[in-house]
């Protein structure tokens, strides 16, 4: 499993599967092989939703972005 954390604090979100990893990554575009961390809104959400991420992904970033114009994420691997 892939954990997500929020980027300034590093509080975890919770974890997803490599099928949703792969969504977030064939989404965003990455600045470098390093790059592990996306801006995500609602808007965002609603993207990676259409190109078919889990309704669970969904709504753990849902749940993150909730009262916010938007969050920094970053993900790894155990």
């Amino acid at each position: 499993m892939i954990t997500l954390r929020l980027k300034d604090s590093g509080a975890t979100l919770g974890s997803i599967s490599e099928a949703d990893l792969q969504v977030l990554l064939d989404q965003f575009e990455e600045e470098s092989s390093t790059d592990r961390d996306y801006f995500i809104d609602e808007q965002t959400v609603q993207i990676i939703e259409e190109a078919g991420a889990s309704p669970d992904l969904c709504a753990l970033l849902r749940k993150a972005i909730a009262g916010t114009d938007g969050i920094d994420i970053v993900w790894s691997r155990p």
